[in-house]
């Protein structure tokens, strides 16, 4: 069993070009053992700040202790405890399997003695034992990514930081991704990004979810969906007098609204049926709303129960990301316009004075 510690501890981590702040003093601590999920709407952050804490790139300001090692003034420590898959694995693919892992393991000074070793350790680990002798060219792109994988547990560091690992997979491929990740967290810490709910959602312990550079929420995926447990909805159809079975569930404890529902079928108008979404704090009213329902004698045509999804807390958490894109939409179109404006006046001057010259 691991010791309880901070493994990765980021604090105040700033990341500028030029007048545009990428990541916003991002701060939070990791600890052994488990899988964690960066998650975020594209340009979210996510990919600068996985580049900073494997040193890929430096930060204009804050800390990112790994392991204790400062990744910035102890680069070669701190470095030997991560493994890192990017988005676009760099693989040499006139190379076969062997020959890449035998070149990597070279770069990260596995000696000699040991290299053999862990290099069909890492193939076993991911798959690839009956690949070894192949060109990575004439892999397919799930193999590709599987060299990736293996590239990054060479060695056997601690952590293991994956960006965008399934970007770009097909559905099989994708499944066996994500068993690969938690096989691979048996014996590592894993970090990967994402701005895919369900691949998230689908391996990780915890999630962090990022917007605007900044953290915005860190937790379980349990405790995220409690974030939303206010927007609790059922939906029922039943035939009724409208305000009396309003007022009727109104009353009920937990309930917090009763509203007509905004769109009603061609079916419900035929059956002259009244619909309505009752708002609760969280609480299944099912049972209570039936039970009215069953003594005032009003049948009911259908009734749906809805919690919150981790989908809903997402577009919560980030929903001035949206607003942002279509700002940046507008102000892009604007431009265009004003671009496009500005080459047919050119062209009308040309052509006047072309006129002018006849």
């Amino acid at each position: 069993m691991q010791e309880d510690k901070t493994l990765i501890e980021v604090t105040g981590l700033v990341k500028k070009y030029g007048n545009h702040v990428a990541v916003d003093h991002l701060s939070f601590r990791l600890e052994p053992g488990k899988i964690y999920g960066f998650l975020g709407p594209n340009g979210a952050g996510k990919s600068t700040t996985m580049n900073m804490m494997t040193g890929y790139i430096g930060p204009t300001e804050g800390t990112i202790l790994i392991n204790g090692h400062d990744i910035v003034k102890e680069p070669a420590e701190a470095k030997r405890c991560i493994g890192y898959l990017p988005e676009l694995p760099p693989l040499y693919t006139d190379m076969t399997v062997w020959e890449y892992l035998d070149f990597a393991a070279q770069l990260k000074n596995i000696p000699a003695k040991k290299r053999q070793e862990s290099i069909l350790n890492a193939m076993k680990m991911t798959g690839l034992v009956d690949v070894a002798k192949r060109l990575i060219k004439n892999l397919s792109k799930g193999y590709r990514q599987r060299v990736g994988f293996a590239q990054a547990v060479l060695g056997m560091p601690e952590i293991i930081i994956l960006d965008e690992p399934t970007v770009g997979l097909d559905p099989i491929q994708i499944i066996e991704i994500r068993s690969l990740i938690k096989e691979l967290a048996k014996e590592h810490t894993v970090i990967l990004s994402s701005h895919i709910l369900s691949e998230i959602s689908a391996v990780c312990d915890e999630i962090l979810i990022i917007s605007h550079g900044r953290l915005v929420a860190s937790d379980t995926t349990e405790n995220l969906m409690h974030y939303m447990d206010s927007d609790a909805m059922l939906e029922i159809s039943i035939k009724a007098p409208k305000e009396q079975a309003k007022n009727s569930f109104a009353q009920l404890h937990h309930v917090a609204a009763v509203l007509e529902a905004a769109k009603q079928n061609e079916d419900d108008k035929h059956l002259n049926l009244t619909s309505f979404e009752i708002r609760t704090d969280g609480a299944d009213v099912r049972e209570a709303v039936f039970g009215i329902c069953a003594e005032k004698n009003w049948p009911i045509y259908e009734m749906k129960y809805s919690k919150a999804t981790l989908e809903d807390v997402f577009m919560e958490l980030t929903a001035d990301d949206k607003a942002h894109e279509e700002e940046m939409d507008e102000i892009k179109k604007s431009a265009e316009e004003a671009v496009k404006e500005a080459e047919q006046t050119k062209q009308a001057n040309k052509e006047d004075d072309n006129e002018s010259n006849i």
